[in-house]
């Protein structure tokens, strides 16, 4: 029997169609991509979702990621549903091993970690972005671990390292590279050579971080080579949405966020020497929901139970069997304000996409217009209106479930202790977050009143004795507060009476960042509680402020004591 083919499926981060030099773009250097597109298939016209944790969501479960319980990109709206079936655990249960190097971004949290979505293996981190590249702290297997040099070549190590762990077996490794996702930081000599070529600082950063990811693929197919493995090795590039700014995208309308071509059409190349011709053109239209079971089929493993999926297997598109596809409608969707509702979204088919961006319904010709500059909504009023009743009952379907918060997880084996981040929080009074948005890594502020409040639900799944602490800093001056921690009808208080106030981590920015900087934090311990199993709150009040603030709050954390 022939052994099963290897899967290396990698994904960039707000990189868009334009950043690769083949794609008509001379600006920039990618070569290993632009040979992976010739050596294999191109797809034309591949769409994504506007954003990260929905592209992400979909991409792993072949679902649109409104289903998934995925509908933004913090504060727990990128958590998928713990009971979603992802691609990576097909391949395990097909006896593969399994493993994820990279950025995650659909949730933190065991069994939402990657460790419990089928990944034996996983280094990165979960976050919506992370905020430093050289020399940070990783998630290894829900522990972490130093890392030593650029991310993207740590990532790309860990990948080689499983390579080489499982080279005798089949393997599935999932590289989902976190560049060129700001804070835009690079090596030197990438970074120079396109300040060298007259880009500003924020675009060399860019072209330079991608670069260096085209170099680190080029890593794995030379390690493929080495060990006779390539002619056995599906290898898969992809991105997650369109261009994180206003640069080359072959002229498209839109970018990162935008539901317009340009936010959401991206490369899909699919490389497996053998089986797919070189120089394959794939010009029907196909999303990332369509990977899972595409991998599924090429690989000749079983599909695993599922809720039913909305991708379909391009095997034929491969094979050049594209003689009968049928025409189809893409969903595409960006929730804005907080909520979930119809506007933002898009539809795409063959010819036509249909927006709706919240100034109503608009239709454009993609072929006629691929640069989307002429609404033709009132030319074709019977295909603007089946488009919008196809899109506005895909919308009801995929939202059917609703999407109340999910509570974080405590008591599992496989995560202790459990921190749990300021993005999840609940606040009251005039408590805020540092940064914008509350995005990933960011801390709470402005605690100064015993009215303020902030909270977080958890989901006991064993109960027993548990030790909470805060993750703080807190000035000299404002030192002495006392603080009032609640959780499933217990109280303990605890002192704040050590000063902690460091500096942000320095961090090598080539352009000023848009988020938070990092920082260490102290642990302020409490008292151990005793908790039930099931849903209960964590709540935090000052009962004394004797300075100007409590403290700035990064995290709170549980640990197991019996």
């Amino acid at each position: 029997m022939p052994k099963k083919p290897n899967v290396i499926l990698i994904m960039t981060d707000d990189q868009g169609w334009g950043d690769i030099r083949s794609h008509g773009n001379s600006a920039i250097d990618t070569p290993v991509m632009d040979r992976l597109a010739a050596g294999g298939a191109r797809f034309e016209r591949f769409f994504v979702s506007p954003l990260c944790a929905p592209t992400r969501a979909s991409l792993l479960t072949g679902r649109y990621h409104l289903r998934t319980g995925t509908w933004g990109v913090t504060k727990g709206q990128e958590i998928m549903r713990a009971d979603e079936v992802t691609v990576a655990t097909a391949f395990r249960q097909a006896g593969y091993a399994t493993g994820c190097f990279g950025k995650w971004h659909n949730g933190e949290h065991y069994p939402h970690h990657p460790n419990g979505k089928g990944f034996d293996e996983f280094l990165g981190f979960c976050a919506g972005h992370w905020n430093n590249y050289f020399d940070t702290t990783l998630d290894h297997n829900g522990k972490p671990l130093k890392s030593k040099g650029f991310i993207s070549d740590v990532f790309t190590d860990g990948a080689l390292a499983f390579i080489e762990t499982n080279k005798d077996r089949p393997f599935f490794v999932y590289l989902p590279y976190n560049a060129p996702h700001g804070p835009f930081q690079v090596p030197d000599k990438y970074f120079n050579k396109y300040q060298g070529r007259g880009l500003g600082d924020r675009d060399a950063a860019i072209y330079g971080m991608i670069e260096n990811v085209d170099d680190n693929i080029g890593r794995l197919l030379n390690q493929l080579d080495r060990l006779a493995l390539a002619d056995r090795t599906i290898v898969l590039f992809l991105t997650d949405n369109g261009p994180n700014g206003k640069r080359y995208n072959g002229g498209m309308r839109g970018t990162k966020g935008s539901v317009h071509e340009g936010g959401v059409r991206v490369p899909l190349f699919i490389r497996w020497p053998g089986r797919i011709k070189p120089g394959t053109v794939v010009r029907e239209i196909a999303h990332h929901c369509d990977l899972f079971p595409t991998l599924v089929d090429l690989a000749g493993i079983p599909m695993p139970k599922t809720e039913p999926l909305d991708g379909i297997s391009l095997r034929p598109l491969l094979e050049g069997k594209a003689d009968g596809w049928p025409d189809r409608m893409i969903f595409t969707h960006r929730t804005g304000g907080g909520k979930v509702g119809p506007a933002q979204g898009s539809l795409r088919s063959r010819r036509y996409r249909l927006v709706n961006a919240g100034r109503g319904y608009e239709l454009y010709d993609m072929i006629a217009d691929p640069d989307q500059t002429k609404d033709i909504g009132k030319a074709q009023p019977d295909v603007l209106q089946t488009m919008r009743a196809e899109y506005e009952r895909l919308f009801a379907d995929v939202t059917k479930k609703g999407f109340a918060p999910v509570p974080v997880p405590v008591g599992y084996a496989e995560a202790d202790p459990v921190t749990i981040p300021a993005p999840l929080v609940t606040l009251k009074g005039g408590v805020t977050f540092k940064g914008r948005s509350g995005w990933a890594n960011d801390w709470i502020t402005g605690w100064a009143s015993p009215d303020d409040a902030c909270s977080w639900e958890i989901d006991v799944v064993r109960a027993g004795r548990y030790e909470p602490a805060l993750l703080y800093t807190c000035p000299a001056a404002d030192v002495g507060s006392t603080i009032r921690l609640e959780v499933g009808g217990q109280m303990v208080e605890a002192a704040l009476t050590k000063a902690h106030d460091p500096e942000p981590i320095r961090s090598p920015d080539r352009v000023p960042r848009g988020e938070v900087y990092e920082k260490v934090w102290a642990p302020l311990v409490f008292p151990a509680v005793k908790l039930r199993e099931g849903r209960t709150r964590i709540t935090v009040r000052a009962t004394k402020i004797p300075g100007r603030q409590v403290a700035d709050l990064k995290a709170v954390r549980l640990r197991r004591v019996d």
